[in-house]
């Protein structure tokens, strides 16, 4: 059987300590650290501005070039691109025509989508393994 090889994705899940409610800043800065994006050497939080900036533009549904995003948050081009190559990695990010937007119009609905990557991802490794091991006479 011939495996087909899609874009490559990046899962990353950490159990963090959920803040306090009420704080949507917290909030959102936890859901993203959740999901390994927001690391210490981000030291300008550049990967957690431009989330937002995304979420707030997609609630708009406006999508937004990598250009647009550096130009209003004051980051270079390179930088942009370095995080929204991450942010499409994980499932967070759609792009069309080099516009950008998140996968979906609300948080939930994206982090469905993400256990449903993860799914589908799992059930290929584990098609892969049982073929190994019958291969291995197991």
């Amino acid at each position: 059987m011939a495996h087909q090889y899609e874009m490559e994705s990046r899962f990353t899940l950490i159990k963090l300590r959920k803040p306090d409610a009420g704080n949507l800043n917290e909030e959102l800065q936890w859901l993203g650290s959740s999901l390994g994006l927001f690391n210490l050497r981000d030291k300008d939080k550049s990967c957690f501005r431009i989330f937002i900036e995304l979420l707030k533009n997609t609630r708009k549904n406006r999508p937004l070039s990598s250009d647009e995003i550096a130009y209003r948050l004051k980051l270079s081009r390179g930088t942009v691109i370095h995080h929204m190559k991450k942010l499409s990695e994980a499932g967070i990010i759609t792009a069309d025509h080099n516009k950008y937007m998140l996968r979906a119009n609300s948080l939930k609905q994206v982090i469905d989508e993400i256990e449903k990557d993860i799914t589908r991802l799992y059930d290929g490794i584990k098609e892969v393994a049982d073929e190994i091991d019958s291969k291995l006479g197991h």
